[in-house]
C-alpha cells in the first residue's frame, strides 16, 4: 500500500492511502487522526464509512482488503480508517467497544454502526441501503424519538 499526501486533499495532516484493487483501479482511503480530520471529510462527502480497527487485530487485518476493494467500487463514498489504539478519543466518541467496527454516516447523521466485518457483497448491500434512506423522514422522525406503536 502506497502512502501519499496530495495537495488539495480534504485531510491535509493525515495520510491518504492510495491503494489499488484487484483490477488495478486506484481508490482513496483516509486515515482519520482527529475530530477535525473527520469534520473535513464530513464537509466534503455526503456518505462516509469509517472502519475502526487495530494493527494487532487479526479480523481487522482480514477486513482491510475488503474495505479497500469496496472503496474502489464506490468512489462517491468517503472511506476512512481510525486506528483505535492511537485514536482512543475518536473511538470513544463513537462508543466503539469491539473491533473491527464499521460506522456509516450520511448527511452528517449516524445511520449505522456494526461491530465485526462484512464481506464485499454485504458492504455493497449496506451502501445501497444507505443510499436509499429517506433522510428527510429520518431527520424529522428519528428512531429514538418515535413513540412505541407509531
Amino acid at each position: 500500500m502506497e502512502e501519499n499526501r496530495r495537495a488539495g486533499d480534504p485531510i491535509a495532516r493525515s495520510p491518504v492511502f492510495l491503494v489499488k484493487d484487484r483490477s488495478g483501479q486506484a481508490m482513496t482511503v483516509y486515515d482519520i487522526t482527529t475530530e477535525a480530520d473527520l469534520g473535513k471529510v464530513l464537509e466534503e462527502s455526503d456518505t462516509v464509512i469509517i472502519d475502526f480497527w487495530s494493527p494487532v487485530c487479526p479480523p481487522c487485518k482480514a477486513f482491510a482488503p475488503i474495505f479497500e476493494e469496496a472503496a474502489g467500487r464506490h468512489p462517491d463514498v468517503a472511506f476512512c480508517r481510525v486506528n483505535t489504539r492511537d485514536e482512543e478519543e475518536l473511538s470513544g466518541a463513537f462508543e466503539v467497544e469491539h473491533i473491527p467496527t464499521l460506522v456509516a454516516i450520511r448527511d452528517r447523521v449516524l445511520v449505522a454502526s456494526q461491530p465485526g466485518y462484512l464481506q464485499g457483497e454485504q458492504m455493497d448491500d449496506l451502501l445501497r441501503q444507505i443510499a436509499a434512506l429517506d433522510m428527510d423522514t429520518l431527520v424529522d422522525n428519528p428512531p429514538d424519538t418515535q413513540e412505541a406503536g407509531a
